[in-house]
């Protein structure tokens, strides 16, 4: 049976790609979306209002769109920090591809497309920007962010976009339960923003 869920590896539903233009207060970019990953057709409500956002974002170093999708946050993270590298990270081959090609589009050349497990251990990001594929479940998602969210890199910050009726509220409980310090600094839509930092310890 054909798979249309966005976070398979291996989509199998027939492609369709769409064209859309995304409009920022600060940019613009062509985006090429496709059937089988995140947000066909449009750039979706969650992520538009952290890309809005007046989130803190380093000028430098790597930074960090897990779940990349068609790759908006991606590049947008790169048109706005043009010395940092960009790693755009998904399971989804589609989206990979796709978030290649829209890099190749708009002339954006500092970002790393990848599979999660091609990525360097060593590595550690500045900043980690994600809207979380909620949908695979509660205890994969509690491990795709524990695994990532311990790779900010000292004084790092990430930000998380998730709907509320999906459990916002309360994976913000858990991430302050597991060290984190984790704030919600926008809500809208049925959305909510949270902004996290690894927490300090006496």
């Amino acid at each position: 049976m054909p798979s249309d869920q966005y976070f398979d590896a291996e989509p199998t539903v027939t492609s369709a790609p769409v064209v859309v233009d995304v409009t920022l207060p600060d940019t613009a970019f062509t985006m090429e979306t496709d059937r089988g990953v995140f947000s066909h057709g449009h750039l979706d409500t969650a992520t538009s209002m952290l890309l809005r956002a007046p989130l803190p974002l380093a000028a430098d170093g790597a930074l960090l769109d897990l779940g990349c999708g068609a790759g908006p946050i991606a590049l947008t993270m790169a048109r706005r920090s043009p010395a940092a590298t960009v790693w755009a990270v998904d399971v989804n081959r589609r989206a990979r591809e796709l978030c290649t090609r829209n890099a190749d589009r708009n002339g954006i050349t500092n970002i790393v497309v990848a599979h999660p497990d091609d990525v360097s251990l060593d590595l550690r990001f500045a900043t980690i920007w994600s809207n979380p594929p909620i949908r695979i479940g509660k205890d994969a998602l509690h491990d795709l962010l524990l695994t990532w969210l311990a790779r900010l890199a000292e004084g790092g910050r990430a930000a998380l976009v998730v709907q509320k009726h999906l459990g916002a509220d309360s994976l913000q409980r858990w991430l302050i339960e597991h060290g984190f310090a984790c704030d919600r600094v926008g809500s809208k839509a049925g959305f909510r923003l949270l902004a996290i930092q690894q927490a300090h310890t006496a």
